[in-house]
């Protein structure tokens, strides 16, 4: 199990990124009672036989990770998702282009729910994957009838930072840079 959502989220992010997708978007939804999160990539996707095999937790295609003998992030967001009360889908078209879209959706107030993280470096963790690729993240949140929302677009943090579109984080001057872009924007919410 991961020990937060985020982890788990982090997880899940990573896989959009190695199925070779070129665009990711990733929708965070918190409010006083869930949090519902939503990838959508535009990678190899996966047939009807693939997606029942990536939901087992004891198969994996030995191509991401070789020598690896299981593969859990979806069989952990099943089991987390189910097991508290939560809810999950998957989606996959193995067209090259159509990709795979996740969604699941958890109840903060069951007490069996991991906790959420750190959100901040959710978002930071995954805007630093390494490749080419555009991802764009929204996160909108409703606490005590106060509703705010934010749209997060790799290239344009890249292009701020004169990383170009093909740049990535790799220095530690852009990774702290984009750490103080990222907490003062989530400042605003959680402040």
């Amino acid at each position: 199990m991961h020990y937060t959502l985020c982890d788990l989220f982090s997880d899940l992010t990573q896989n959009a990124v190695e199925a070779g997708a070129d665009h990711i978007a990733v929708a965070l939804e918190e409010t006083d009672r869930s949090i519902t999160l939503t990838i959508r990539d535009n990678g190899r996707g996966m047939s009807p036989d693939q997606l029942a095999q990536a939901t087992d937790p004891f198969w994996t295609d030995g191509i991401k990770h070789p020598g690896r003998k299981v593969g859990l992030g979806l069989p952990f967001l099943i089991q987390t998702a189910e097991s508290t009360g939560g809810s999950w889908n998957i989606e996959s078209k193995h067209t090259g282009t159509t990709g795979t879209t996740v969604t699941a959706c958890f109840d903060l107030a069951n007490i069996d729910t991991p906790p959420v993280g750190d959100v901040t470096g959710f978002f930071r963790h995954v805007l630093t994957f390494e490749g080419t690729y555009e991802m764009e993240i929204v996160f909108s949140a409703e606490r005590g009838g106060k509703r705010w929302s934010e749209t997060i677009r790799r290239s344009e943090l890249l292009d701020a930072l004169g990383l170009g579109e093909a740049g990535s984080f790799t220095d530690a001057g852009s990774l702290a840079l984009l750490g103080r872009y990222l907490e003062s924007l989530m400042e605003e919410y959680y402040g």
